[in-house]
């Protein structure tokens, strides 16, 4: 019996060693996410990028798309952008002779939105047809795929599309009531026209230009209606009059920073700032993130936010890291990406790499698409004075030293009880 007992203690004693190893090892590997850069700039590769979309490739395969669209309304649409947008951005990055995979995905991505499986969830009757939200972004998108062709080189036929699709959102702003046209039936969400006009400031850059009239007009009317609580565009509007109906919110601020600085940037680096002094905070002083709502208000969260922990909104803070880069504000968007590389549990191989272990593709998306964030047509952003300091990390380093090194305090006790019972050598 004390042979069983004996090999039972021997057994406990190593399994608790390999689960000792096991979490220092995983400390110390977050502890060097913390610290690694984890974003490239506006000319570099982000780290780790394409083998994300090696991974959102497969899922698509398998019908991701579909399964993210019964999860949120919007779904289809979101996967397939964004993985065409960030194949985009990535082929922006490289010479011109080697856009062919780029291109092809991009193009890929695109005739999914044009597919009826893609347009489904919008009404064809909205002005513009399928509403600004389904043509913004896929105005975008078509902009960006002729932007990966030669000027002398394009497909004719994308470009005649992209004039049209372009022609019909210029008219609809240049005859609606409200600078904010509707999504959906009687809805309408300031974010969705920002995106929007940043496609009309796309062609005119790609095209000839036609619609700088158009743009101020938007701009001006955006002025008059701005939240009155924060300054900043409002989430939700009252779909005739454009009158706000609802506060800012992060979930939609930060992809409108994304492209704000496409149309205005002088507008947008002031609109920036205040989005950055009222909504990026640091809840218990471990990183920082953004909130759902500005700072001294909280709300529910949705469909689009997420659960608010500590009224932190991970989807808001995922979008940000784009928004941050393209602003130039450097600082916010490496500490963004390098929280993200800690709590976002990834999962690397040497193919694939996956976030939150490869449960919501979407997620991976949405942050390809902000990791590859560079202006496509307004110039580099001068630099921000930076609001994030490096310390921010050393609670979180503070703490994995605290998790790696608790394993091995009772080995270290244990030990030590030993030593002290051993019995002294006799002298003499």
């Amino acid at each position: 019996m004390s042979r069983v007992f004996g090999t039972a203690r021997r057994v406990a004693r190593w399994s608790y060693l390999v689960v000792a190893v096991v979490v220092t090892a995983g400390a110390a590997i977050g502890a060097v996410r913390l610290v690694t850069p984890a974003t490239a700039g506006l000319t570099a590769d982000p780290p780790g990028v394409r083998r994300q979309l090696s991974f959102l490739r497969a899922e698509l395969d398998a019908g991701a798309a579909e399964d993210a669209q019964r999860l949120f309304p919007e779904g289809h649409l979101f996967l397939h952008v964004l993985y065409g947008l960030a194949w985009v951005e990535l082929g922006m990055r490289a010479p011109a002779a080697e856009r062919d995979t780029a291109l092809r995905e991009a193009r890929r991505a695109l005739e999914h939105l044009d597919s009826p499986a893609g347009r489904a969830p919008f009404s064809p009757d909205l002005v513009p047809a399928y509403g600004v939200f389904y043509q913004g972004w896929t105005n975008w998108l078509r902009g960006g795929v002729l932007a990966l062709q030669p000027a002398d080189r394009r497909d004719q036929g994308e470009v005649r599309r992209f004039a049209e699709d372009s022609a019909a959102l210029g008219a609809a702003f240049d005859t609606g009531s409200s600078p904010f046209l509707t999504a959906y039936p009687g809805q309408a969400w300031p974010v969705d026209s920002t995106v929007a006009i940043a496609s009309l400031r796309l062609h005119d850059t790609l095209l000839p230009p036609r619609y700088a009239p158009t743009v101020a007009r938007w701009l001006d009317g955006v002025r008059h209606r701005l939240d009155p609580v924060t300054g900043l565009m409002p989430h939700r509007v009252e779909p005739v009059t454009g009158a706000p109906l609802e506060v800012a919110r992060g979930t939609s601020q930060s992809v409108i920073h994304r492209f704000l600085p496409e149309i205005d940037p002088a507008f947008a680096r002031e609109q920036y700032l205040r989005f950055r002094n009222r909504f990026v905070a640091s809840p218990l002083g471990l990183g920082p993130t953004v909130r759902e709502y500005p700072v001294g208000m909280d709300g529910p969260g949705d469909v689009d936010s997420g659960p608010l922990l500590l009224g932190v909104s991970l989807s808001a803070t995922v979008v940000t890291l784009g928004a941050a880069q393209v602003q130039g504000d450097g600082a916010l968007a490496g500490a963004l990406a390098n929280y993200g590389e800690l709590a976002g549990i990834p999962v690397d191989t040497p193919w694939t790499k996956r976030y939150a272990l490869g449960l919501m593709p979407i997620g991976d998306a949405f942050l390809a698409w902000s990791k590859t964030a560079r202006p496509w047509v307004a110039p580099p952003p001068f630099g921000l004075p930076a609001q994030t300091s490096w310390w921010w990390r050393l609670p979180l380093l503070s703490l994995l030293l605290l998790v790696g090194a608790a394993p091995w305090l009772p080995v270290l006790a244990r030990r030590r009880v030993a030593v002290r019972r051993q019995p002294r050598a006799s002298s003499g």
